[in-house]
């Protein structure tokens, strides 16, 4: 019994020092990050409940669940967090202080976006003033403006 509470403690120990060091990378775990993956989570989920329940994917053929889709759903969001890390780079080696941030913040309203589009195909109502206040995210962050820093 005793083995197995050190091997539980051993993983987890090597998965908070994963976790750390990505969230280094990423240019520290703040609040635009955890609202990032937490968006970029959430539009995971709702895609594939969209495709598993309601079968209107737009991102498959018969618009039910597809791993190939699902597989480039994964790849894409590796790709925006490898641009958030790009940005943070940015900023620390040229004393940006904004690319991470402008980054973060296009993506955070690109993922809502997306979110409410799978939201709307589940048949669910929301408030257009979310669209709009995130489609003005996204617009700050493609603008590298921000009233945040």
């Amino acid at each position: 019994m005793q083995n197995i509470t050190y091997v539980k403690n051993g993983v987890l120990a090597i998965l908070a020092a994963i976790g750390s060091f990505l969230a280094h990378a990423l240019g520290g775990w703040d609040g635009f990050l955890k609202i990032l993956i937490a968006m970029m989570v959430c539009d995971y989920i709702t895609g594939i409940l969209v495709a598993a329940i309601w079968k209107n994917s737009g991102k498959s053929g018969t618009g039910a669940l597809d791993s190939k889709a699902g597989f480039k759903g994964i790849v894409k969001k590796c790709m925006i967090l490898m641009l958030v890390f790009l940005a943070a780079m940015m900023d620390t080696s040229l004393s940006l202080g904004y690319a991470r941030l402008a980054v973060c913040l296009f993506f955070i309203g690109n993922e809502g976006l997306s979110l409410l589009e799978n939201i709307g195909l589940m048949g669910v109502p929301y408030p257009a003033f979310l669209k709009n206040a995130l489609e003005a995210l996204r617009k700050q962050g493609d603008s590298g403006k921000s009233d945040a820093t």
